[in-house]
């Protein structure tokens, strides 16, 4: 019997192939051959950086399009793919973003750090839908920033128990 069939009859799948987090992310781009696929946090001063532009301050518009208002730190390299992974990769949609808590709440392993990162940029984006909403529109955003901080917290612990002694 082929391996993949085994596997789909025998509920196995999800163990080769886990439901992609980031479908956006597996897209081609325009330009090239290539994955869109930036990953913004390489080094302890990308890591310095991404605060930054956190800190700089967002501006998030009608269309929902995120951009960092300093226009010294929007200048640099590492804010276009800033720019890419927030307006073409997370998730903007309340149902979107609870698709993605459900994958998160059953992800079999570690998340990747491109992942990670990305969910945390998901909870930012999160924080300021509740931040801007009202009422039950408010609850819903509150209800989604918990749910993927629990899924986040799940992986710390979940990375730290496999750390070897």
């Amino acid at each position: 019997m082929c391996p993949i069939l085994f596997a789909v009859r025998n509920h196995t799948f999800l163990n080769y192939f886990p439901a992609m987090l980031y479908p956006a992310a597996q897209r081609l781009k325009r330009s090239s051959a290539a994955f869109l696929n930036p990953v913004l946090q390489n080094s302890l001063e990308d890591v310095v950086l991404l605060y930054e532009f956190l800190l700089a301050e967002l501006d998030i518009d009608k269309s929902q399009r995120i951009s960092i208002k300093d226009e010294e730190l929007a200048s640099l390299k590492k804010a276009a793919e800033f720019d890419t992974i927030c307006n073409e990769i997370i998730p903007k949609s309340i149902t979107e973003i609870r698709r993605l808590s459900s994958r998160l709440s059953s992800y079999p392993r570690v998340l990747k750090k491109e992942d990670f990162e990305r969910t945390v940029l998901t909870m930012v984006y999160t924080a300021y839908r509740a931040a801007q909403s009202e009422g039950h529109q408010k609850d819903t955003w509150v209800e989604s920033f918990v749910s993927l901080y629990k899924a986040l917290k799940h992986d710390l612990m979940f990375h730290k128990t496999k750390e070897p002694s």
